[in-house]
């Protein structure tokens, strides 16, 4: 595989579009450690026209680490990494808030690989924020009170029963899931174990409160962090093409899936990398 990758910054926060490579092929060591390196400055990479098969999408991720099986959503057959978001007006998307992956559960992936597969006229853009610029972008005074608190995350937030179990089948999945992924406790501030640098680790997707805090002091301050996460200046927006691909570090980013194309069709493939511990 070529290495000559080429980065472009799409902002000062977070993103990079990558050029100089072909996800098709099989990730070589040199290429495998230049993404790292690009993962950990721009959070997040774009990479265009990249038409993997969902078997070559989950030997790109499993380069990263080992992946996840996600306990909601369908998979792609015979590929369980490979998860099938699949959306339009009598399946309605989900994930238009802001939210990091998987933060139910005691280690969150390291990164996700979303990959476009089918795509609506206009709309279904998706937006990721930097948790290191937007806490980086905290008062000071702020920024120590927030230090040594922390938070629960609870997969129902998301995955409420209401709309997760409506049929035996999935009632009995839903319950599988929620017996498996109790509700978990997580640093406010997370410190990134590569790069050593701190960001904000709440999401509208998955906190719940934060337990050293009475409810509606909880509720105040969550709301003060989800706004703040998703001001522009932390953010990076990404129209997608046909078989664009994005890989991000989970670990201290979030992102939206707007959901503004229905009734429209829109379906991407997406493999989750497993991670460490949060700290």
């Amino acid at each position: 595989m070529s290495t000559s990758l080429t980065l472009q910054a799409l902002g000062p926060a977070i993103g990079a579009l990558v050029s100089g490579i072909d996800l098709r092929d099989p990730l070589g060591d040199a290429a495998h450690d230049k993404l790292l390196g690009a993962l950990l400055r721009h959070h997040v990479l774009f990479f265009e026209n990249q038409p993997v098969t969902p078997q070559q999408q989950r030997d790109l991720a499993a380069r990263f680490g080992g992946l996840h099986i996600y306990p909601i959503y369908p998979h792609v057959a015979e590929v369980p990494e490979i998860i099938v978001l699949d959306t339009d007006a009598k399946n309605l998307p989900d994930n238009d808030n802001w939210h990091t992956d998987v933060t139910f559960i005691e280690t969150p992936p390291m990164g996700a690989l979303l990959s476009a597969r089918l795509l609506p006229p206009s709309g279904g853009d998706t937006l990721w924020a930097s948790g290191i610029a937007a806490f980086e972008s905290l008062s000071a005074p702020l920024r120590r009170m927030l230090d040594g608190l922390t938070a629960e995350h609870d997969m129902v937030k998301s995955f409420p029963a209401h709309r997760f179990a409506r049929t035996p089948d999935e009632r009995v999945r839903w319950d599988e899931a929620r017996a498996k992924n109790p509700p978990v406790v997580h640093p406010v501030i997370r410190t990134h174990p590569v790069s050593g640098l701190r960001g904000l680790f709440v999401n509208e997707g998955f906190t719940t409160h934060i337990v050293e805090l009475a409810a509606k002091e909880s509720d105040a301050l969550l709301r003060l962090l989800f706004e703040h996460v998703a001001k522009p200046e932390h953010t990076v927006r990404w129209r997608w093409k046909l078989h664009d691909l994005a890989f991000w570090d989970n670990r201290l980013t979030q992102h939206y899936a707007t959901a503004d194309y229905l009734p429209d069709r829109r379906v991407m493939h997406r493999a989750a990398v497993l991670g460490d511990k949060p700290f």
